[in-house]
């Protein structure tokens, strides 16, 4: 594989701002930081900030249903937020505008589950989306992907894009 090409995982506490390594060495990051259960608030906004500070070409991983995107899934969906999530899609959305504002691409995935990769997967800008009477799902392996071809190709830039199956 060409260097170019190549994938390297790294691992960090994104609220150690002293401790987050230096990223100079990378040509874009594809960041997928994430709240477990049990979590106090403020991993996101962290993780959104070093990744500004990094001053590197950014694809994130946020969710559909915060932010511009909050009424994307459909009526029911945004009911499940705001029910189930609580205050977290408003730490999505302001995590959201941080990586926005450093150029970062945004991914808004609906709920992920096992499955395939989907076959005729693509993306689409949140207002394009049609919204669904049922929660949408999709197979983690496919946003994963669709993340991997826009660190590959920066074809969305600057944008809040859904992924689709």
């Amino acid at each position: 594989m060409p260097a170019s090409r190549q994938v390297e995982v790294r691992q960090a506490d994104v609220t150690d701002a002293s401790g987050f390594p230096a990223l100079s060495d990378v040509d874009v990051v594809v960041s997928a930081v994430g709240v477990g259960k049990g979590d106090g608030p403020g991993a996101l906004i962290a993780g959104a900030r070093r990744m500004a500070e990094a001053h590197v070409r950014t694809v994130w991983l946020g969710a559909l249903g915060s932010g511009v995107s909050r009424r994307s899934g459909g009526l029911i969906y945004a009911g499940v937020m705001r029910m189930f999530v609580g205050s977290e899609p408003a730490e999505k959305a302001e995590a959201d505008e941080i990586a926005l504002r450093a150029g970062a691409t945004v991914f808004h995935a609906p709920e992920v589950t096992g499955g395939p990769l989907g076959p005729t997967r693509s993306v689409v800008p949140p207002a394009q989306l049609r919204r669904p009477l049922l929660p949408p799902r999709i197979s983690r392996t496919t946003p994963a992907s669709l993340l991997l071809d826009e660190a590959e190709s920066g074809r969305y830039g600057n944008d809040i894009v859904v992924p689709l199956t």
